[in-house]
């Protein structure tokens, strides 16, 4: 229906999350009709931003250094993680103002239907920060959905037994089914505040 270069750049657009067959022709039809210099202005942002941002190797936030700012930051509570799903749950978490700790991200969560189990998360490495530097307690802020709750579950069976560590999880306070990133500062914060332990009960 449409010339190659227009076909592929829908398909392009259509291979993003959230954005469905009609809205990738919207976006393809706009950026087609906007001046050069602000289509190229784009094409730019992405490539710098791919070369530039990688991930922390201490928690695997995304960083443009080897440690990002907040594992970087002496002044924060080594012993008190916050796991979360990925970057974007960073942001809304700090939103807050109600965490001092470190953050670990997992960069997903368990869903068999999917092929994700704990093996492709960043478990291991949760494991060895736990070991080495101290923790105390392990926030856990996956989302409250299947998928979260599951990994929620999976975190609190591994780590529950071991010595001097305490296993939370978010209080009452965010709907479940939603997600992190979209919850106000408000709602966040006095979930996070009034957050409780996990058990296997």
């Amino acid at each position: 229906m449409y010339s190659a270069p227009i076909q592929e750049l829908i398909d392009e657009f259509g291979r993003l999350p959230g954005v469905g067959p009609k809205s990738a022709q919207r976006i393809a039809f706009h950026l087609l009709r906007v001046p050069t210099a602000e289509a190229e202005r784009l094409a730019k942002s992405i490539v710098e931003a791919k070369a530039r941002v990688k991930f922390c190797q201490t928690c695997f936030n995304l960083s443009e250094l080897d440690r990002c700012e907040i594992c970087a930051d002496d002044q924060r509570d080594r012993t008190l993680v916050c796991v979360v799903e990925d970057a974007r749950d960073v942001i809304a978490v700090e939103r807050t103002n109600e965490f001092s700790g470190k953050y670990h991200v997992l960069q997903g969560t368990i869903n068999p239907i999917e092929g994700i189990g704990p093996e492709q998360l960043r478990i291991t490495e949760l494991m060895r920060r736990i070991g080495e530097e101290g923790v105390t307690e392990v926030i856990v802020c996956t989302n409250p959905n299947i998928e979260g709750e599951a990994t929620a579950m999976y975190l609190a069976r591994l780590l529950g037994p071991t010595p001097g560590l305490t296993v939370s999880r978010l209080a009452s306070g965010l709907p479940v089914g939603s997600d992190l990133e979209y919850a106000d500062e408000i709602t966040l914060g006095r979930a996070l505040t009034g957050r409780r332990l996990i058990t296997d009960a």
